[in-house]
């Protein structure tokens, strides 16, 4: 008897965690970013995103980021960053459950080119982890590439979209990959909406964002008179 017992416990146990995942459940990404000019050649790069398993809740992550970005010209930006990340990676919700956190210092250079209406952004980053698991903490090292793709349909509308590969620097090579597909709306001359569909893929499971973001640009250079 416990011989047929172990393994149907067994499978049972898995079928139970497999669905305590979320895969099948259409997750939310609440962001924001900017840029904020305040010289010829520099910037400050500020962003806040808000990350759910269910589009109305169930709390998975927060992630702050600032950084300074240095324009070497139009087409071309070097930034040294700081992100700060509140991580729940459990579905299910658990009263009092203490979230792992991470610091995170990064080294970013985004290239960008035009080809005919298309508009194209090279973005490489690195990224240094301290990860607080509670128990134990954790150093991990990260190469992101993203190939970005935004075409203009007319001076109102937009579509965007992009492919980032994370790559990790010890273990397992691969880290995920994420496929983004958006409607874009600018606002103003500086701000613009977005409104999207990202794939999050994973060595072991896939899932699925959407994903509503906020961009606002503002210039505080002084202007000459």
């Amino acid at each position: 008897m416990k011989k047929i017992f172990l393994p149907i416990a067994i499978l049972f146990f898995g079928i139970i965690t497999a669905q305590d995942t979320g895969e099948d459940d259409w997750g939310a990404w609440y962001m924001y970013f900017g840029t904020n000019r305040i010289s010829d050649k520099l910037s400050i790069h500020s962003e806040a995103q808000f990350r759910y398993y269910n589009t109305g809740g169930n709390f998975n992550q927060l992630l702050l980021r600032t950084g300074l970005n240095y324009h070497i010209n139009s087409d071309a930006i070097a930034t040294l960053g700081y992100a700060y990340i509140a991580t729940d990676n459990t579905f299910e919700e658990i009263v009092n459950e203490v979230n792992f956190k991470e610091n995170r210092i990064f080294q970013q250079f985004i290239l960008r080119n035009k080809v005919g209406e298309f508009l194209f952004e090279h973005r490489y980053r690195l990224e240094q982890r301290f990860i607080d698991f509670g128990s134990f903490t954790d150093t991990q090292h990260r190469a992101r590439y993203r190939l970005q793709l935004t075409l203009p349909l007319t001076d109102t509308f937009f579509v965007n979209a992009y492919d980032e590969v994370f790559l990790n620097l010890q273990d397992d090579i691969f880290g995920q990959n994420r496929l983004y597909f958006a409607f874009g709306i600018n606002i103003t001359e500086n701000s613009n909406l977005q409104i999207g569909y990202l794939k999050n893929h994973f060595n072991q499971i896939n899932f699925d964002r959407l994903q509503i973001a906020v961009f606002f640009n503002p210039d505080f250079r002084k202007k000459s008179k």
